[in-house]
């Protein structure tokens, strides 16, 4: 059974993250995704720590399932050569600043003489229009002029970015989103068109309610730690052995939550009758929760709590997250292999579908391992052909 995107052809000339995670999404889908990298040295992320058999975990990560090709794309010849590879193709990203492209003679404008459909992804940090558009960017550069972290932390003085990369992630996400619309849009059309994606326009877009509460109140949100600004309890809380995360969304939990915690009494007081008086008066709330929660075990309290359905869970580490259960039964941790470093565990592929199924992810290119199979199958190249532009380092 094939995949959703098979048939679907990419050409990638993304590097790093934030394209190669679109990419990725892509190649797992069933896309044939085609990466353009710089001959001898290749993606930037091919020499990001850590490295097993002098292989880069970082690049595996993100580039399982696609096809690697060397090409030097300020080589006229190996231009020319991507603008055969464009004409069989249906998508083309790119994440270089604005007007690389152009300079290199790739530009929308140019591909789409070469191929009328194809449908062209640009990322970058800030767009191709704009004041900033020509400013370098990196997901924690992205992550502090989007305001996320001035609401992530433990308060107002320790401004924090999250833990992953979600600047990168979620531009990637977006990018991929735009191009499956494209590809509806030209079922109908018949063309192609070309897609504008900044990190900083995607990270606004999910600031959802602290970006609300501004514009409603007036009063700037400030980081207000693992709680909730408009829900309570919804924290983070210390048993008698680890952490664990509590969420009491709605009343009937609230009541069920106080019984279960024998603190049934706090269900009559007026302090924190609604939740809105509960959020008001946390700072009184908090230490009386935490007090009853050092009273059992974490994996007590949260049998408890699965018996009563009010959310709760551990606080896992990578350790825990590769060994659990349900991460497991999902399929969310895979091997992939990688012809010189070996075998490397990484997050799986969260899309299950019940008619189609993804590509078989378990390999991540060696740089350069495809170039035969596109220069002399795909295109067509002779062997004469090949070697002339790999003496000259075109590819």
């Amino acid at each position: 059974m094939s995949g959703p995107l098979t048939g679907i052809r990419v050409v990638d000339l993304t590097r790093v993250l934030a394209g190669p995670f679109c990419a990725m999404v892509l190649a797992d889908l069933g896309a044939e995704v085609i990466k353009i990298e710089r001959p001898i040295t290749g993606d930037d992320s091919r020499a990001y720590p850590p490295f097993q058999n002098q292989t880069s975990a970082y690049f595996v990560s993100v580039n399982r399932g696609k096809k690697s090709v060397t090409m030097n794309l300020k080589d006229p010849d190996a231009k020319e050569v991507l603008l055969r590879l464009v004409e069989k193709s249906d998508i083309f990203i790119e994440n270089f600043k604005p007007g690389v492209a152009d300079r290199l003679g790739l530009s929308y404008e140019e591909l789409e003489k070469v191929n009328p459909r194809i449908i062209y992804g640009s990322s970058c940090g800030y767009g191709q229009t704009g004041p900033y558009r020509n400013k370098a960017s990196y997901d924690i550069i992205i992550q502090g002029m989007s305001g996320m972290m001035s609401i992530t932390g433990p308060d107002a003085d320790h401004p924090t970015k999250v833990g992953s990369s979600i600047a990168d992630i979620v531009t990637g996400l977006y990018l991929c989103i735009s191009l499956l619309a494209a590809l509806n849009a030209r079922e109908k059309t018949g063309k192609g068109q070309k897609i504008d994606v900044a990190m900083l326009d995607c990270m606004v877009s999910i600031l959802e309610n602290a970006l609300a509460r501004y514009t409603c109140t007036g009063i700037v949100p400030v980081p207000v730690g693992n709680v909730h600004p408009s829900i309570a309890p919804f924290f983070t809380a210390k048993t008698k052995d680890y952490w664990i995360n509590i969420a009491v969304g709605n009343q009937d939990l609230w009541k069920r939550f106080c019984n279960l915690t024998g603190l049934s009494f706090l269900a009559n007081d007026e302090r924190f009758a609604t939740n809105e008086r509960r959020v008001e008066h946390w700072a009184v709330l908090k230490p009386i929760l935490e007090a009853a929660l050092l009273e059992k075990t974490r994996d007590e309290w949260l049998a408890l709590f699965e018996q009563e359905s009010i959310p709760s869970g551990p606080i896992y580490t990578m350790a825990d997250v590769v060994n659990d259960a349900q991460i497991a039964a999902r399929e969310m941790i895979l091997n992939v292999f990688h012809t010189q470093g070996g075998e490397f565990k990484v997050p799986g592929i969260p899309m299950k579908f019940s008619g189609t199924v993804p590509s078989d992810p378990c390999t991540a290119p060696v740089l350069g391992e495809h170039n035969q199979e596109i220069y002399l199958g795909l295109l067509g190249l002779s062997c004469e052909e090949y070697m002339k532009l790999k003496e000259k380092g075109a590819i």
